[in-house]
């Protein structure tokens, strides 16, 4: 936390494009400002990680491409794309810290997939091939659409949506298929798709397949997101 009382939200950024540039999409260091947080980005390759984690008071592992499916027992698909194992090594072993620590952490999209991974949790290597497309969680070629998704009444993640129903931006052709020790499913999309879990023996833990940045600008429920991560560190 800084001298003003502002938590430190450490957030995961993509590996290395090939422009040789490491970067994440400026929505996720916006929605954690407007919570009154400072992003602290820390990207691939990182080796004093748990030096920074030690600075930071909360988490978010970020989307972006897909995970090796060599870490969780999958194959390899002609969809499979931007796997980048220098990203992959280091988010693991920051998900298996995080799951150990008490402190406050959020999944999106990919992120949700490491912690399931690290939490020896499976993917769904391509979605259309075992769930079909009557709902779209990506359009071509790789462009975020809405969909619907209900969450689980009661959950930690209703009551800081205070909605059991939401749209969210979806954009993602991977999903949970077994999750990880530990962790509870909390919400669903129509089609089944697992969308959500909690880790009801860590103090603060979310992870959500959807992408909640990208319309925490106008939507609440989105924000509240953010809002949550950063109240809670802030303690």
């Amino acid at each position: 936390m800084d001298s003003s009382g502002a938590p430190l939200i450490g957030l995961t950024t993509y590996g290395r494009n090939e422009e040789n540039q490491i970067y994440l999409p400026a929505e996720y260091s916006d929605s954690v400002r407007r919570a009154g947080g400072i992003p602290v980005l820390i990207p691939p390759g990182e080796k004093k990680w748990r030096e920074l984690l030690s600075q930071l008071d909360g988490f978010i592992l970020t989307g972006g491409g897909d995970i090796d499916p060599a870490l969780y027992g999958g194959k390899d698909h002609p969809d499979v794309y931007m796997v980048d194992r220098e990203r992959d090594e280091l988010e693991i072993e920051i998900a298996k810290h995080l799951l150990k620590s008490t402190m406050p952490t959020l999944g999106i999209c990919r992120g949700t997939q490491v912690l399931n991974v690290a939490q020896g949790g499976t993917l769904i290597e391509h979605l259309p091939d075992e769930v079909g497309e009557e709902v779209k969680h990506r359009l071509p070629p790789r462009e975020p659409t809405p969909h619907s998704v209900s969450v689980q009444s009661g959950s930690k993640l209703s009551s800081i949506l205070k909605e059991t129903e939401v749209e969210s931006a979806s954009w993602h052709h991977q999903a949970i298929r077994d999750l990880g020790e530990g962790f509870k499913a909390v919400a669903q999309a129509p089609d089944g798709v697992l969308e959500a879990f909690e880790m009801p023996d860590h103090p603060w833990l979310i992870a959500v397949q959807w992408h909640p940045e990208l319309t925490a600008e106008t939507s609440e429920p989105q924000q509240r997101l953010f809002d949550a991560l950063v109240r809670v560190s802030r303690h």
